[in-house]
């Protein structure tokens, strides 16, 4: 009997009804995850939130000041934040929150912008402070500062693109059409998926009379009318022509700003009026406070926020005796009222991000400018041109005014009023069409006399816009005259001030509580500093995976450490700078912490107490050189040295000694040569060539310096020779000693 087959029970049409593939796990490459799933995310971020684009505004704050204007609110009265918050929700379509920290930072009350953009009332927290929250958006106000007509001015003159919001229920601008180069006016910051921007603000006036000089001349010299960032909470500059002018030309640098104070004798204290826009008040009390509890400073006898409505203001009373000016040195060093800013110009063009220099910037916003206008005088002239086609048409009535009225008294029928005046009068249906809404009131000589006139001014026009559009120099003056009106409206004077490098009194930090430390090193670029103690009850070195620990120095707190880097850099540091640490951390990340330049990667290490010995470079040429290491040695603390060493020949090796040892080369002819640095003459100069140790023939190149240990060759003689340079001699298989076996 042939058995059946069960079938499967009927499914149930209800909530938990059978979906089919549920349950089934599908193998899928991470790289295709990440390409469907990850890279549209941050393709959003980069392009449509984080950076900010040429007309300086990223989308959220575009989306803000369009709502504020489209609200009247350019010349109104303020209205309440909330209000506003509520009518960008039509456009950006983000919690209220989002919205209004955004106009947070754009306010006046905020002090974040050199020319802010809202006009603010109430609360709104301030830039410097961590802790002085702004006020909820129902208690506070705003309108559109005046400088944002420059935003507005030919908003509705077909200026720029206009795109459907997010549910196309309206539309909202791609770009403001800016009079001037706001994205180097004030700062933005941004943070992206792999790429973020960080723009220092410059001077108004500055920036306008380097955009016309520019327009005169493109291989105008920024420096000459750019002096340097301006911050809106001002301090001082500590001016370098190098790091300005390598900020300006790349779009990358740093710039170090110090705090402004003043002392008061009558009361003993010191007040700090203003401070870089890198930290906070609080950030700063809290580390002079840290600093006072561990003993390092011992001249201050209390300290406190004098903050008002006058604006910041930070007191520091001081013990009797002390000098206010040697504290703040010191205070200068090892707390943030001296504080490093670091420059990214990151700025969307066409939808791509791009990290440019000062002059590119101004060139791509003069080219978005230039179409700004050229789309305002091709729209002037379309409305012109219509206009004097109509008005020409009704030139044609003036010759007899009672021959149109009797075609449109004896017209039958309403819709043979604009054929008949066509035929009539030789005119088309455009110019008939106006003609029969004139009111019978205007059908008089005078009133077709007046408007009529008008066809030689707008002839000329439209002449004078044709012109203007065939001449680029035209188009470069209106933008010249714009931009003299901006400064001529809203320039500023400089806030933040400039103290030149070479001027500054550097003071040496007292060494103190000098002890024994152990220093590691890693091939990633971290470091730690461990004393003896820790060390000894720490477990296992924590690391990176896949790095490994390659220095390894006892030493004095006191000893100071240069990092040679591979763009011909040494950067110089103290290892008391550094706090001690133990095994189980991770350790400081060298290039972060001491603002290597991008892909910038350690070559080697050289730590010294008193700057005795000798850095040796090997260069795959065959040269070797050997320079002091007093030759790195400065008066005053330089973090960075440039020129470390010759940059002509490729870098294989380079290590710090004490004392002089063999060395044995390695060609890629497979022929060593050992030597000793013993004869290699010591040069001063830091970027010498060297001496010629390994002769190479054709292309052949060194591959590798080592130092030589005996038992590394079996017949060590053979690769050495009584003078130099020297071709080495070729391995054989007996040569060979057990090291190199291993």
């Amino acid at each position: 009997m042939a058995s059946k087959k069960k079938q499967p029970p009927a499914r149930k049409a209800d909530s938990n009804a059978y979906i089919a593939g549920a349950g089934i796990v599908v193998e899928q490459p991470i790289t295709e995850t990440v390409e469907k799933n990850f890279m549209p995310y941050a393709m959003s971020v980069i392009v449509s939130r984080a950076l900010p684009e040429i007309d300086g505004f990223k989308p959220s704050q575009r989306k803000l000041l369009y709502t504020m204007y489209k609200m009247g609110l350019l010349t109104g009265s303020r209205t309440k934040s909330a209000n506003i918050v509520g009518q960008t929700m039509h456009l950006n379509p983000h919690g209220d929150g989002a919205i209004y920290e955004t106009m947070v930072r754009l306010a006046k009350g905020n002090e974040a912008l050199l020319h802010p953009y809202v006009d603010s009332k109430g609360n709104f927290g301030k830039a410097y402070s961590r802790d002085m929250a702004y006020a909820a958006s129902r208690y506070t106000e705003a309108k559109l500062a005046s400088i944002c007509a420059e935003f507005f001015r030919d908003m509705d003159k077909d200026t720029v693109d206009f795109v459907p919001n997010y549910d196309s229920s309206t539309t909202e601008p791609t770009l403001f059409p800016t009079t001037f180069p706001s994205i180097l006016v004030n700062s933005n910051v941004g943070i992206a998926v792999s790429m973020a921007s960080n723009i220092c603000p410059f001077n108004l006036k500055e920036i306008c009379e380097t955009t016309i000089a520019l327009l005169k001349n493109p291989e105008h010299d920024l420096l000459e009318t750019l002096q340097g960032p301006d911050f809106p909470g001002g301090g001082f500059l500590i001016y370098t022509r190098e790091e300005l002018r390598r900020a300006v030309d790349t779009g990358r640098g740093s710039f170090q700003i110090r705090s402004k104070y003043s002392y008061d004798s009558s009361n003993n204290c010191i007040e700090i009026t203003e401070i870089p826009p890198t930290t906070t008040i609080e950030a700063i009390m809290d580390k002079i406070v840290e600093l006072v509890k561990a003993g390092k400073l011992k001249e201050i006898s209390d300290l406190r926020d004098e903050t008002d409505l006058q604006g910041l203001k930070l007191t520091l009373d001081l013990k009797r005796g002390q000098d206010p000016d040697k504290l703040m040195q010191k205070l200068f060093r090892m707390t943030p009222l001296q504080d490093s800013f670091s420059c990214n110009f990151n700025i969307l063009i066409s939808g791509y991000p791009r990290v440019m220099g000062v002059r590119e910037i101004l060139t791509e916003w003069i080219a978005f400018r230039t179409g700004c206008v050229k789309r305002r005088v091709y729209f002037d002239l379309g409305k012109k041109k219509e206009k004097l086609h109509l008005l020409q048409g009704l030139e044609k009535i003036l010759l007899d005014i009672d021959k149109a009225v009797r075609i449109v008294r004896e017209t039958a029928e309403e819709r043979e009023v604009v054929p008949n005046l066509m035929i009539g009068f030789g005119i088309d249906e455009v110019q008939a069409e106006y003609v029969a809404e004139i009111r019978l009131r205007h059908l008089n000589r005078e009133f077709i006399l007046k408007r009529t006139q008008e066809i030689e001014q707008l002839l000329k026009d439209i002449a004078e816009m044709e012109d203007i559009l065939a001449h680029p120099r035209k188009i470069n003056a209106i933008i010249t005259a714009e931009l003299k009106d901006v400064i001529s409206k809203y320039a500023q004077p400089r806030r933040t001030m400039f103290l030149y490098a070479a001027d500054l009194p550097q003071e040496e930090p007292e060494e103190e509580n000098v002890y024994p430390v152990h220093l590691f090193f890693t091939r990633e670029g971290y470091f730690k500093k461990i004393t003896p103690l820790s060390l000894r009850m720490g477990g296992e070195q924590k690391l990176k995976e896949n790095d490994e620990i390659t220095g390894h120095y006892e030493t004095l707190s006191s000893a100071e450490i240069l990092f040679f880097t591979d763009k011909q850099q040494v950067y110089k540091s103290r290892a008391s700078d550094f706090e001690d640490t133990k095994a189980s951390v991770m350790g400081d990340y060298i290039p972060a912490r001491l603002e290597f330049e991008p892909q910038e990667r350690i070559l080697a290490v050289a730590v010294t107490l008193d700057y005795t010995g000798h850095m040796l470079f090997f260069f795959d040429c065959g040269r070797v050189a050997k320079v002091p290491l007093s030759s790195y040695a400065t008066k005053t603390r330089r973090r960075k040295l440039s020129g470390a060493y010759c940059d002509r020949f490729p870098l294989i090796r380079a290590e710090a000694v004490t004392g002089d040892r063999e060395y044995i080369l390695t060609s890629t002819a497979r022929r060593k040569l050992i030597f000793d640095s013993a004869v290699i003459p010591s040069k001063a100069a830091r970027d010498t060539q060297g001496v010629q140790v390994m002769t190479l023939k054709g292309s052949h190149r060194v591959a590798s310096a080592d130092p030589f240990q005996e038992g590394m060759l079996e017949n060590s003689h053979r690769f050495r020779t009584k003078t130099l340079p020297a071709a080495g001699a070729n391995v054989r298989p007996e040569d060979e000693g057990e090291q190199m076996k291993l």
